[in-house]
């Protein structure tokens, strides 16, 4: 599937913001071939933007470009980070369309290095007012999904160095998100009981209910069907992410042997 296939739907929320003008300045005639009309099962003429495609779309595109500031935070660009997006767009949107969205990439880590020579802040900036149009725009179960992404592009390579956690909790708090929500996601996986309670967002001196209402406040945040808009993919991502908060939570309830 060609870029063509996949950009329709994005022409909404995303092309009239900071976000608009940081990837189209890159995509030339790409925006108007995604105004390209369609015909669905039904025979009816419509565009992409009247289906599920321009929430998926908006939020890839949202992907991309904090990925771009992501990358970059610890001074390097990563094979490791880069193949997980290039995993990503694969398994969203097949092979055609891995290949031009890494470039949407790479284009956007050129546009960062442009401003970066007139004004060393100009890119940071710009991050945090696409930040804002997400808040604007997207649910917060969403944000949260799109957080998790981010955060396993920093882990992609086994480390995450202080500068993409400071990058993460920059993306996050314009994202309205907490830094406590970061601290959260990097933790999942991890077997050490003190992270599993950092997972949860809780201290290990909360008593047994407070750590069952801490769980049920995440499931319900974290729960999958609040992404299913966004596609099968990243509904399987938000699955594993519950999973994992799941794990973390059943670590803690042994250790204190609750029921």
């Amino acid at each position: 599937m060609g870029l063509g296939k996949w950009i329709g739907g994005v022409l909404g929320w995303v092309v009239g913001g900071p976000i608009g003008a940081l990837i189209g300045y890159g995509l030339g005639s790409m925006f108007e071939e995604s105004s390209e009309s369609v015909t669905d099962y039904q025979g009816n003429n419509r565009t992409y933007q009247d289906s599920y495609e321009g929430q998926r779309n908006s939020f890839l595109y949202s992907m991309l470009v904090m990925a771009s500031y992501i990358v970059r935070a610890d001074g390097k660009i990563m094979h490791s980070e880069m193949e997980f997006i290039r995993q990503w767009l694969f398994q969203n949107f097949g092979a055609a369309a891995k290949a031009q969205g890494v470039q949407i990439l790479l284009d956007l880590l050129e546009k960062r290095t442009q401003m970066a020579r007139l004004n060393p802040m100009a890119f940071r900036k710009t991050i945090a007012e696409c930040g804002e149009q997400i808040a604007a725009n997207m649910s917060y179960e969403q944000r949260l999904q799109l957080l998790n992404f981010l955060v396993n592009i920093a882990k992609a390579d086994g480390t995450v160095h202080d500068a993409e956690i400071q990058a993460l909790r920059e993306v996050a708090a314009a994202m309205r998100l907490t830094a406590q929500e970061v601290d959260s996601m990097l933790n999942l996986g991890s077997d050490r009981i003190e992270d599993a309670y950092k997972v949860l967002e809780v201290v290990p001196s909360v008593t047994d209910d407070e750590v069952k209402e801490a769980y049920r406040k995440l499931a319900l945040k974290h729960h999958p069907d609040k992404v299913a808009s966004l596609g099968d993919e990243v509904k399987k991502a938000a699955e594993e992410k519950f999973k994992a908060i799941t794990e973390a939570y059943d670590r803690i309830r042994k250790a204190r042997g609750m029921k």
